[in-house]
């Protein structure tokens, strides 16, 4: 019944313009949108042109009265502080929408295109748009003034260090303060013998810094600071704050004799285990009974120790015969199989060590491992003496080595690269130390392509100039550990002066 139903044809009211006299909606103005454009501007008195200070040390703008805010070109903060600019401007409109207009990086000139709306004649409303145009001028912020004028006019200052004889510490790093941008305020860094200085131009900087780093490694801190200069008549006093970090000693893969207090407190660990990672807690494995414990930040500084035998001591070992003895465990994602094994040091054929290892799963005859050698070691440690009748192992394993294979790829560049800060390098210490820095960076990369929990937390950036070889023989690919392809981020293209900026390493 519902479809015979009589429906009366409802037909839309149209009016004549009472300027133009086309036909059209009817609107409270009586008019169409061209002719009350053309009777009324909403834009009439709202600036069109605004002169902006920016920074180009730091790429920050000055929001008034004193404020400095970082941004980049189109992004989401720069449309934000060039809206705040026309605050009063808009309290006379409604803002609708607000985008930028393509303009020449270089020409100081930046556009914004606004689309308002403000009611009109009779209780119309009538949305119009209209651009901005932002002319910057350059001005130093008062931190980079102070920085141009004396680079050494710095407020508050980290040392950060770690008494070992390598910087594998630091590269990693460096990796992870870039990655955080944590460095971002520090007007200099400094590389020096045992550490890296950074230097800040706020104290509340250097104090965000040191709790960043705080995350990320077990260390210790502690303050001073020295007084400049003193107003009497206003009573203000000038300061210079120096932070001091020092970051355990205890690296990835260092064999430690644990105190008896420690281990006790552990359930009686070790005493000899391998630090297998390095965080804000440090990670022990017993290599012998493969079990796994952890120290965090408080527990390892109210009783310090350092490692038995570092990195700089592995000795490379072949590997003659292996024989699994336990199935494969899962510690912390890392797999261990317990095994029996046959090798020898490839500098001397003429002792066979038979030893228990905890690298079942990775080794087969025939591969080389590097590994402490405690049979010829001469171990002059305090904690070791303290056990008595402890019977060492003649040899612990620590990793497979892949130097022989590595020898065929020598020279070869690599698919990856990964950023450097910049920093100031202390070029009076010769050539020497600077090839015993090109060796160590070499062995953190190496490091990071056979550990892929070591570079879950770093960016790595795929090398543009590096061109694969149509001719790869098949001995290049066995089972080398490399970074896969889908880990690598697509580096930016950046202009010179910004590519000077952001250097990279390969």
């Amino acid at each position: 019944m519902a479809s015979d139903m009589f429906v009366v044809p409802q037909t839309r009211g149209t009016v004549l313009c009472c300027k133009c006299g086309i036909s059209m909606a009817p609107n409270p103005a009586n008019m169409c949108v061209t002719c009350l454009r053309s009777e009324v501007d909403i834009t009439e008195g709202l600036r069109k042109h605004v002169t902006i200070m920016h920074c180009p040390d730091c790429d920050s703008y000055l929001q008034p009265p004193r404020t400095w805010i970082k941004a980049q070109l189109e992004s989401k903060e720069l449309l934000t502080f060039c809206v705040k600019r026309l605050e009063t401007d808009l309290k006379k409109v409604r803002l609708v929408n607000a985008e930028f207009i393509w303009t020449e990086p270089h020409s100081k000139r930046i556009k914004v295109k606004l689309k308002v709306q403000k009611e009109v004649l009779n209780g119309a409303i009538l949305e119009q748009s209209y651009v901005v145009e932002y002319v910057q001028q350059d001005n130093m912020c008062d931190s980079c003034t102070r920085f141009q004028a004396n680079p050494d006019q710095w407020v508050a200052s980290v040392q950060l260090r770690q008494r070992v004889s390598h910087r594998r510490t630091f590269f990693y790093l460096e990796q992870l303060i870039l990655k955080h941008d944590a460095a971002a305020h520090a007007i200099k860094i400094k590389q020096m013998d045992q550490g890296i200085d950074f230097f800040f131009a706020n104290r509340s900087h250097a104090v965000k810094f040191v709790e960043f780093l705080g995350k990320v490694a077990p260390t210790k801190s502690r303050h001073d600071k020295q007084l400049v200069s003193h107003d009497p008549k206003s009573n203000n006093y000038n300061y210079k704050y120096t932070f001091s970090v020092e970051i355990s000693p205890v690296c990835r893969e260092d064999l430690i004799c644990l105190p008896p207090k420690v281990a006790t407190s552990l359930g009686n660990l070790g005493p000899l285990v391998i630090c297998t990672k390095v965080t804000n807690n440090i990670t022990l494995l017993d290599p012998f009974t493969l079990r796994q414990c952890f120290l965090d930040t408080d527990q390892y500084w109210r009783h310090s120790f350092k490692s038995l035998l570092g990195s700089r001591q592995l000795v490379e070992y072949d590997v003659f015969n292996i024989e699994v003895v336990s199935p494969e465990y899962n510690l912390g994602g890392s797999k261990y199989v317990m095994a029996d094994a046959e090798v020898a040091r490839v500098s001397d054929y003429g002792k066979l060590f038979y030893i228990r290892t905890h690298l079942g799963h990775i080794l087969k005859p025939g591969d080389r491992a590097l590994g402490y050698d405690l049979y010829g070691a001469n171990s002059n440690d305090i904690e070791l003496d303290k056990y008595r009748g402890l019977v060492l192992p003649e040899a612990i394993l620590i990793k497979k080595s892949y130097e022989e294979k590595r020898q065929k790829k020598r020279g070869k560049p690599r698919p990856w690269k990964l950023k450097a800060l910049d920093m100031e390098l202390d070029e009076s210490k010769g050539r020497a130390i600077e090839q015993k820095l090109d060796t160590e960076y070499e062995e953190f990369l190496r490091d990071l392509e056979e550990n892929p929990e070591l570079r879950f937390n770093l960016s790595l950036y795929r090398n543009k100039d590096y061109q694969p070889s149509e001719m790869v023989s098949v001995s290049d690919g066995d089972d080398l550990p490399s970074v896969p392809l889908e880990e690598l981020l697509a580096d930016l293209e950046l202009s010179e002066q910004e590519d000077g900026e952001d250097s990279m390493r390969e």
